[in-house]
C-alpha cells in the first residue's frame, strides 16, 4: 500500500504514470497477439490434421501440399474455442494462486480466487491485498511467485476480456440487423410513397414512353435531353427527370456516397478497429453473425 506522500513525489508519480501505464498497455497488447498467434497456429493444425483424416485436404507431393495451403489460406479460428481456451487458462491460473494465497495470506479459498479476479481484472478495490504481512515464510519466493501469477493472470484475464468484447460486437450488430430489418420495409414503403407524392402524384398516369421516377428507368445525367428511348424530351419532363436525379444524388450523399456493385456492403457497425480489438478482428473468425 505504498504511495507518493510528497508533492515531487506525486509529479514524477503523474509523470512516470504516462509512460509506465502506456508500455503496460502496449505490452499486453504485444501478449495477446502472441498469445492469438500460437493459439491460432495449433487450431490451424488440428484443423488441417482432420480434414487430412477426412480425405477433404490432399497430403503427400509438395504440390498437393500447395493446394491444401491455398485452401487454408482463409481460415480463421471460430472465437468461441478462442474464449474457451482463453477461459481454462485463466480458471488455471486463479485456482493455482488461490491454492498459494490461501495458506500465505490466512485467507479461505473463495475468498482467494475473489481476490484474483479482482487484481487479475485491475478492478483493485483494495479490501484484499498480498504480501502486504510482516513476515512470511519463504518472503523472497512468496513475493516473487506473487508477481509470476498477478502478470500471468492480469494477460489472460486482458485476453479474455477482448475475446468477450468481439463476441458483445457480434450480439450488438445482430440485434441492430434484426431491428434495421423490422424496420427498413416500412421506411421503404413510406420514403417511396413520397417520393410519388412529391414528383408525380398518384393519380397521374404516364404514357408508355414516358419516364417514370418511381423506376429506375431514369439516366443518371439529363445532358443529353434525350429519353431512353432516344426521343427529345418536353422542359415538363425535364424538370422531372432532375429533380429525380437531385432525390437520387441526396440519397446517395446520405448513405455515404454511391453504391458500388463490387463494394460490400458494410453490415458490420464496429468493423475495424485499433489495437487489441483489431488484432482480434484480424486473427479470429466471427462466427455468430447468424446466431
Amino acid at each position: 500500500m505504498t504511495t507518493p506522500a510528497t508533492v515531487g513525489g506525486k509529479i514524477f508519480l503523474i509523470f512516470y504514470g504516462l509512460i509506465g501505464c502506456a508500455s503496460t498497455i502496449l505490452f499486453f497488447n504485444l501478449f495477446l497477439e502472441r498469445l492469438i498467434t500460437v493459439i491460432a497456429y495449433i487450431m490451424r493444425s488440428c484443423h488441417q490434421r482432420q480434414l487430412r483424416r477426412r480425405g477433404a485436404l490432399p497430403a503427400g507431393s509438395l504440390k498437393a501440399a500447395g493446394r491444401g495451403a491455398d485452401s487454408l489460406a482463409g481460415w480463421k479460428p471460430s472465437v468461441y474455442y478462442v474464449m474457451l481456451i482463453l477461459c481454462s487458462a485463466s480458471v488455471l491460473v486463479s485456482c493455482g494462486a488461490s491454492a498459494v494465497y490461501a495458506p500465505m495470506e490466512g485467507w479461505s479459498y473463495f475468498d482467494s480466487l475473489y481476490f484474483c479476479f479482482v487484481a487479475f481484472s485491475t478492478i483493485g478495490f483494495g479490501d484484499l491485498v498480498s504480501s502486504q504481512g510482516a513476515q512470511y515464510e519463504s518472503q523472497g519466493l512468496y513475493r516473487l511467485a506473487n508477481f509470476v501469477f498477478i502478470l500471468t493472470g492480469v494477460c489472460c484475464i486482458y485476453s479474455l476480456f477482448n475475446v468477450i468484447s468481439i463476441l458483445i460486437k457480434q450480439t450488438v450488430n445482430w440485434i441492430l440487423r434484426k431491428v434495421d430489418g423490422r424496420c427498413v420495409q416500412p421506411c421503404h414503403r413510406r420514403l417511396a410513397r413520397s417520393r410519388r407524392n412529391a414528383v408525380t402524384p398518384g393519380n397521374v398516369r404516364h404514357p408508355p414512353g414516358d419516364i417514370s421516377t418511381e423506376t429506375d428507368g431514369v439516366a443518371d445525367s439529363d445532358t443529353d435531353g434525350r429519353r431512353l428511348s432516344g426521343e427529345m424530351i418536353s422542359m415538363k419532363d425535364s424538370s422531372k427527370v432532375s429533380l429525380a436525379i437531385l432525390q437520387k444524388q441526396l440519397s446517395e450523399m446520405a448513405n455515404g456516397g454511391p453504391h458500388q456493385a463490387g463494394t460490400p456492403s458494410q453490415e458490420d457497425e464496429f468493423s475495424g478497429g485499433v489495437g487489441a480489438f483489431a488484432i482480434m478482428n484480424n486473427r479470429l473468425a466471427e462466427t455468430s453473425g447468424d446466431r
